[in-house]
């Protein structure tokens, strides 16, 4: 079953336990002549509308690409993501609000042998349903089933802290129900917030995990005649879509078919291990006893004193125009990029005082 199919059967999964749940209250609700059992049955009708956009997002991601959207649909999952975590956000605020409201006009809870057994197993029945969503969205990295578990667990939480406080006001005639509820409702809304910030993320452009980018280093140096890798660019275009870009060093020797060659291996590498569409651009290290090499061992060697640099490369030596061009990543500790690149290029003059100086400010996307 691939990763849609999942998603979807878990949504369906969490549609019908909800629909379960509804059915048995109001069936408890009726036969005890209960209005708010009732009320609360259908408030379970709506707590499936998470599973129910989970699986609409998913269906629209799957749309396949046409003239106006080349990389698909994707990112729709995001979105439904985000509709969800907004849900929780309001669910939270909503709580928060009722809350206060209870701290300062207490009222005593009145529960039944009938309302109590409701309570407890829909309490149950929510923390199995949202630890369950939420591990299969995390296994599949489905932002939206995630956020769904979580709304499950957290109306759990409201009802057993509901529960626990209506205990100690029988008990106790201590009222802590405003409380207990103001609490939980501020850590719904945090939830809701960090839910809210990872789909978001996502659409702006997050940097790629230190994981797959170290894997991706090392399975591009492995290949034979590559010696070095720099300038790892992904984009994400859904769960399953990655379209990126990189540079790897090659001795100048190599000619255009050989080169041919290794960049198509390396894309293929990295389409059938991460599903990427790789496009592989390559820089030329100068070899050889000749005035290339030469040049390029100078500024390599001038610029790599530099402490205010973490990475040079992409040095190329325009013999007509008899100037030199090379890409500098310089540290965030440098802010006018300008000034420092023609700081640069004043020092490397100063040992080749009769050749142009291109500096290229690069910057690093992925670490």
């Amino acid at each position: 079953m691939n990763r849609s199919a999942q998603i979807i059967r878990t949504s369906i999964i969490g549609i019908a336990a909800n629909v379960l749940l509804a059915a048995f209250k109001a069936a408890v609700g009726i036969l005890a002549s209960s209005v708010a059992i009732v009320m609360d049955a259908v408030n379970n009708l709506s707590d499936a509308l998470s599973s129910v956009i989970t699986i609409i997002g998913t269906k629209l991601s799957q749309r396949p690409a046409d003239r106006e959207h080349p990389f698909g649909f994707g990112r729709v999952e995001y979105f439904s993501a985000i509709i969800i975590a907004v849900i929780v956000l309001s669910a939270g605020v909503t709580s928060l609000i009722e809350s206060v409201k209870k701290i300062f006009d207490p009222t005593e809870p009145e529960y039944t042998t009938v309302t109590l057994v409701v309570i407890v197993v829909a309490i149950v029945v929510k923390l199995i349903l949202g630890r369950y969503v939420k591990h299969k969205g995390e296994q599949l990295s489905s932002d939206a089933l995630i956020a769904s578990g979580s709304d499950a667990l957290f109306d759990a939480v409201i009802t057993l802290s509901t529960l626990i406080s209506a205990g100690i006001m029988l008990m106790w005639h201590v009222s802590l129900d405003g409380i207990l509820g103001a609490l939980i409702s501020l850590v719904i809304i945090k939830a809701g917030i960090e839910m809210l910030a990872s789909p978001v993320n996502e659409l702006l452009g997050s940097r790629i995990s230190p994981e797959l980018l170290k894997d991706i280093k090392k399975e591009v140096l492995d290949f034979e005649g590559v010696h070095g890798v720099f300038d790892i660019i992904l984009h994400n275009y859904g769960p399953d879509v990655l379209i990126g870009s990189l540079h790897v060093n090659v001795y100048d020797t190599m000619d255009a078919h050989q080169i041919h060659g290794l960049t198509r291996r390396i894309s293929e590498r990295m389409f059938e291990l991460h599903g990427i569409i790789m496009t592989v651009g390559v820089y030329a290290i100068a070899t050889g006893a000749n005035k290339r090499t030469e040049l390029q061992n100078t500024v390599m060697q001038t610029l790599g004193k530099h402490k205010d640099i973490t990475q040079v490369h992409g040095f190329y030596f325009f013999e007509r125009e008899n100037r030199v061009s090379i890409d500098v990543v310089p540290d965030i500790s440098v802010h006018d990029e300008s000034v420092f690149s023609h700081q640069l290029e004043e020092e490397i003059k100063a040992v080749l005082p009769d050749m142009s100086i291109s500096i290229v400010i690069d910057h690093n996307y992925s670490e």
